[in-house]
């Protein structure tokens, strides 16, 4: 099938890399591998978010016109004409004013991934924009959703035939890492991360870490050393937190923003993966360190609970709690517990094997998008 690919909050190839980036990327080579031709429709960028109602205004303007071009393009075939429209990412900040207009003229099944729908935004200044995704939503043939979390605001609008579970996924066999033998009760247990550096709930994460292990050298905990994998317009921020709970320099390595090849060397080269992933969607980040057999210790928010299985791959406390975390990094810190650490990563590896593979995600979307379509004709047949 031909596939319009559209990603309205950030497209596949933005300078900016981040989580969001990532999947759509992800998703474009699933749907490849599954034998689809994928096309980037559109690279408008959607988003506003500090709802601003005359900024909403003028992208669903300049959307429309779009929208327009995009059709004569189909329609005079300068652009090979889609089969499904296929939109990326979709919320009140970020909405799709695109993809329903042109399903509908042409005809096409209108599929999204990944999206939430929240009632509170019905009113205020982000009215317009929700109103559209609930249309987008009503529109659409199927919904996939990486996070169960969502999928409870999402049912009363698509109802639950339309809306189906994709565990996120990614290319495991590139963060695969050779065997770690055994921890050695003499050097500090290596913990890493990766996450952005940026305002609001990246940093709150960033605090609530260097918390944590403040309350460790506190009890004189001291046999660990992090390496941070990130930066952004909040590494002052971030470097500040780790500052005020006494974070002694050489316990904390500030590795920067690392390309692929770097933080597979990095995650290689440790032993568990912390992240407390306060209003964190599901975490790419930690699905690569699983890939990586790295043990996790996350908080327990949205989808992660989609791909950390608590005491079997990794441990989940309560979100923003840092006693919790606190508590747990320092039981799992304890020597006794050095080859559990190294059993429970094996089996984070297992899991991404079975259940978070590109390969896994492209039968799923594959099968569902064949009946997508199979109805489809069957409607206008009939």
């Amino acid at each position: 099938m031909q596939i319009a690919f559209y990603a309205p909050l950030k497209p596949i190839d933005h300078p900016t890399p981040s989580g969001d980036r990532l999947m759509a990327r992800l998703l474009c080579d699933a749907l490849s591998q599954a034998g689809h031709k994928v096309d980037i429709a559109s690279r408008l960028r959607s988003r506003v978010g500090d709802g601003n109602i005359l900024r909403q205004a003028q992208i669903a303007e300049l959307a429309s016109k779009l929208t327009a071009r995009l059709l004569r393009q189909y329609q005079n075939g300068k652009r090979k004409r889609p089969d499904i429209w296929f939109t990326y990412h979709l919320y009140y900040k970020a909405p799709d004013w695109i993809g329903p207009v042109i399903a509908n003229v042409l005809g096409i099944p209108y599929v999204v991934a990944e999206a939430s729908f929240a009632p509170k935004r019905a009113t205020g200044p982000w009215a317009q924009s929700h109103i559209a995704v609930e249309h987008a939503l009503r529109c659409a043939g199927a919904v996939f959703s990486l996070n169960h979390a969502d999928m409870e605001c999402l049912a009363p609008i698509c109802g639950q035939d339309r809306l189906h579970y994709l565990p996120p996924f990614t290319h495991t066999e590139n963060w695969h890492a050779a065997d770690r033998g055994q921890i050695d009760p003499d050097k500090p247990v290596q913990l890493v991360t990766t996450a952005m550096m940026r305002p609001g709930d990246k940093l709150k994460s960033y605090e609530l870490l260097a918390n944590a292990l403040g309350r460790l050298n506190a009890r004189n905990v001291t046999n660990w050393h992090l390496t941070v994998i990130g930066d952004g317009p909040a590494r002052a921020d971030v470097e500040t937190a780790f500052e005020l709970h006494a974070i002694k320099y050489d316990q904390l390595d500030f590795a920067g923003l690392c390309d692929a090849d770097h933080t597979r060397i990095l995650l290689a080269r440790s032993d568990m993966f912390v992240w407390p992933a306060i209003n964190e969607a599901y975490g790419m980040a930690i699905l690569e360190a699983q890939a990586a057999a790295l043990p996790v210790l996350a908080g327990d928010c949205g989808g992660v609970s989609g791909i950390v299985a608590d005491g079997k791959t990794g441990w989940l406390v309560p979100v923003g709690d840092v006693d919790a975390f606190a508590d747990k990094l320092a039981e799992c810190l304890a020597s006794d517990r050095y080859s559990i650490l190294r059993d429970i990563g094996q089996s984070a590896a297992q899991k991404a094997e079975q259940m978070h593979t590109v390969t896994a995600a492209a039968q799923k979307l594959d099968a569902v998008l064949s009946g997508v379509m199979g109805s489809h004709m069957k409607r206008k047949q009939g």
